[in-house]
């Protein structure tokens, strides 16, 4: 789950300066951490306590105002009514990364997918992406090589997931759609090398930066596990009460991983 929050953090600078290369500062004083970790977070936080993720979604979205929040989530997280919105936003896949690490078997894995996503995002687009995204971690958490997880998505979800990054980055764009996130940021992962390397690679895409990386960093954290030096710039850059709900989860679930 840390891998998920790390891209968040350093794609947080490059969402609306998109750039197309993997030579940058992993880190900077302007990264931060954005609604994709806030969302994430919160989604672990139901995991662990039981609270109703509707629940959890508008408290956490009070307690952090102005961390980047999509216009429909904003109306949906101030309105007195929790009815989902319809949506097929990228938000579905980027905050579903708990759902990969704890929970035990493919079926249950799927089946919370779109029980968390649905209470925002009940679009058929919206499901469907959080599901290949906590399908992906479940898998690659479990032994699966990159080209299971590859075949798996493909088939279950009708992702494209053939052409390499190196083909995808000249043309692509800003897509906050999860359509147009999802397969991109799960072939980031399938062609990067290492766990930082997979998050250089979502950003140097150069769409919606931080999401891409997000989804890319949590699946990447599954695979490879983070480097201690990356948790220690997440943890330096959280507030203690986001952190302490992120070092619970990990302990819960067997994921507090050092390299």
């Amino acid at each position: 789950m840390i891998g998920a929050l790390a891209g968040d953090i350093i794609g947080s600078v490059y969402e609306w300066h998109p750039i197309k290369t993997k030579s940058f500062p992993l880190f900077s004083a302007q990264c931060t951490f954005t609604d994709d970790s806030v969302l994430t977070i919160a989604l672990a936080d139901s995991i662990l306590t039981e609270t109703p993720y509707a629940e959890n979604l508008k408290r956490f979205y009070r307690a952090y105002p102005g961390r980047g929040y999509g216009n429909m989530f904003h109306q949906w997280a101030q309105s007195p009514d929790t009815q989902p919105y319809h949506s097929f936003g990228n938000g579905a896949a980027m905050r579903i990364s708990p759902v990969g690490y704890a929970y035990h078997d493919i079926d249950t894995v799927l089946d919370k997918a779109r029980t968390f996503t649905e209470v925002t995002h009940n679009h058929p687009e919206g499901i469907k992406g959080a599901q290949a995204v906590a399908a992906a971690i479940f898998l690659a958490r479990t032994g699966s090589t990159k080209e299971q997880i590859r075949a798996f998505i493909e088939s279950r979800f009708g992702y494209d997931l053939s052409i390499h990054v190196d083909d995808l980055r000249p043309w692509y764009q800003f897509d906050e759609t999860c359509q147009g996130t999802v397969p991109q940021a799960i072939r980031a992962f399938i062609d990067a090398k290492d766990f930082e390397d997979a998050v250089r690679t979502a950003v140097s895409l150069g769409g919606d930066s931080d999401t891409l990386a997000c989804i890319t960093g949590g699946i990447a954290d599954a695979y490879y596990g983070v480097p201690e030096s990356i948790q220690t710039q997440v943890y330096d850059i959280l507030d203690d009460y986001l952190g302490s709900i992120t070092k619970k989860f990990m302990e819960a679930y067997g994921i507090y991983r050092h390299q």
